[in-house]
């Protein structure tokens, strides 16, 4: 099964990647990928909000990457394998959790100048090391700031102390607490953007299935205008991961009917900044 009219060839790709290794509280994020997909069936193909149609895009669903289960290491080299190969087009990961968004920059930063990294997120994620490990979901904006990527935080709403020092020292992160603040998108416009969008940036109220749920996050309708405002921009968006989806603790189902309607939203949106170029 593939995402929602998905064609059998196109330049904008979909790939799974199941890195589930890290999670510290409700693990099960390696389903997502397989979950999204088969509940994309429920959602059309149309994005009233962008006025455009999947069908009228050819992108191809490239299926879920085999990760050794546990081995991050391992996945790494799988993963950056991967995206060496992809990074000649735009692409679209569905995780797994957050720690996926590390490998994938580590190959994006030398293929692109001027890279900035959006990060949509309840959660910093850096902290220098969480549970004695240094490569964690809980570390990773941590460790792409250290690669020299700079890094816009939007929604975040949770973070220790050593979180808070580190982005006030920092050259590189900036911040926007507790919600989308859309004229800081303007600092975008003309670089290369990779987008990092954590599930958990949505209250839990919309969106039940994660595994680190944070409360007064953002709503559906804050992520929409989001979407909305990045079409309008002059930027060149390299890449998108959607992270850190756990449809196993969602008993209504309704988790990756949602996380299917998001992905839709990114999709049109790589696919207008793509063929507007």
């Amino acid at each position: 099964m593939k995402f929602l009219g998905a064609k059998h060839k196109g330049d904008i790709k979909i790939i799974g990647v199941p890195l589930d290794a890290t999670v510290s509280y409700r693990p099960g994020t390696r389903f997502a990928y397989s979950e999204v997909v088969k509940a994309s069936v429920a959602i059309e193909t149309y994005s009233p909000y962008l006025e455009l149609d999947l069908e009228d895009f050819d992108f191809e669903d490239m299926g879920q990457v085999e990760l050794p289960f546990g081995n991050v290491e391992k996945s790494f080299g799988i993963i950056e394998g991967i995206v060496r190969e992809l990074s000649a087009f735009p692409f679209l990961a569905i995780g797994g959790e957050h720690l996926i968004t590390y490998p994938i920059l580590k190959v994006l930063k030398d293929r692109f100048e001027d890279l900035v990294v959006l990060h949509l997120d309840a959660h910093l994620d850096m902290r220098d090391e969480y549970l004695g490990e240094r490569l964690s979901h809980a570390t990773v904006m941590r460790r792409v700031a250290e690669l020299g990527i700079s890094i816009l935080s939007m929604g975040v709403r949770s973070f220790i102390r050593e979180e808070i020092q580190f982005v006030k020292s920092s050259e590189v992160v900036e911040i926007s607490p507790f919600k989308f603040d859309i004229g800081l998108l303007e600092r975008l416009k003309g670089r290369n953007v990779y987008i990092s969008f954590d599930s958990d940036v949505l209250d839990p109220s919309y969106l039940p299935g994660v595994g680190t749920p944070e409360p007064n996050g953002v709503s559906i309708g804050d992520v929409i205008d989001l979407i909305v405002s990045l079409s309008k921009l002059d930027l060149k968006i390299v890449g998108i991961d959607f992270v850190e989806v756990n449809p196993m603790i969602d008993s209504t189902g309704n988790t990756p009917i949602i996380a299917s309607f998001i992905v839709r939203e990114l999709l049109l949106l790589l696919a207008k900044n793509y063929y507007s170029r």
